[in-house]
């Protein structure tokens, strides 16, 4: 690979991410061991973001890949392609991380299918290598090469779980919602807004969570809140926009939707 498919990963501006405690460090000192590391926390409180960053500041390529259900092994590793002069192989996203020096970065992880995520176990232990079978290639990763994965804990079931000979490739870091001062601090700097409606957001948002288990699977996340503000800095009125972006995605649930409307009510 030349210096120009690499420069193509490369995080060209800096990410904005607020810590909430010591994640850069603990995530540095586990980049520098080459740890694989998992990142659970629920959805929109900063995962994705925390990889974008962490990637900027070591200077690393970063690859990502959404994960689904339909995605296969040949997906992540590459496969036989045809064209006009017979067939070639096309590396897959993991492949192109191991052999750049990449950071990997496989988003909720658990969409996949086990048998599709067993193909990250060599590349995760003291070998480092991933076998291409189908090529009858073994590639030795990049000294640079790192995975991240990340999964929502609040989703799991027996159905949807990662097996125990994947989690124990991994070391982990919990990620939650911030704390209202820290979270009102986000959604001003994302949200273009001022600090007052950013701590209404953040209320509304605290109500909701709340509910999580009540009659809601999940509260309003971080990034929910920003979409909110980011309506409300275009000029649409704070009620509108929070049922727009917080209320409306939420829930289809006629009672809970009055419920949430009345939390924003109370704020706006």
């Amino acid at each position: 690979m030349s210096d120009i498919d690499r420069g193509q990963y490369l995080i060209a501006e800096e990410p904005y991410y607020r810590p909430v405690g010591n994640e850069v460090e603990m995530y540095g000192a586990a980049y520098e061991a080459r740890m694989p590391v998992m990142l659970k926390g629920p959805t929109g409180c900063g995962k994705s973001r925390f990889v974008e960053h962490m990637a900027w500041r070591l200077g690393k390529p970063l690859i990502t890949v959404a994960c689904n259900e339909d995605m296969t092994a040949s997906d992540l590793v590459g496969r036989f392609l045809l064209d006009i002069d017979g067939t070639r192989w096309q590396d897959g996203p993991l492949t192109v991380a191991a052999r750049l020096g990449a950071i990997c970065y496989l988003d909720e992880v658990v969409e996949a299918r086990q048998d599709t995520t067993v193909v990250i176990h060599p590349l995760t232990d003291h070998r480092r290598n991933l076998p291409l079978e189908k090529k009858g290639e073994l590639v030795q990763a990049h000294p640079d090469f790192q995975i991240v994965i990340s999964y929502n804990p609040g989703y799991q079931s027996l159905m949807k779980d990662l097996k125990q000979s994947t989690k124990q490739r991994f070391g982990a870091l919990d990620f939650d919602y911030p704390t209202a001062e820290i979270e009102t601090e986000i959604v001003v700097h994302e949200g273009g807004v001022d600090r007052g409606i950013a701590e209404k957001l953040v209320q509304v948002a605290h109500r909701s969570r709340n509910l999580k288990g009540h009659g809601l699977d999940e509260g309003m996340s971080t990034r929910l809140l920003v979409y909110a503000a980011q309506l409300i800095g275009k000029g649409i009125d704070p009620p509108s926009a929070c049922r727009m972006a917080l209320v409306r995605p939420l829930t289809d649930d006629p009672d809970m939707r009055d419920t949430l409307d009345a939390a924003v009510n109370t704020y706006f």
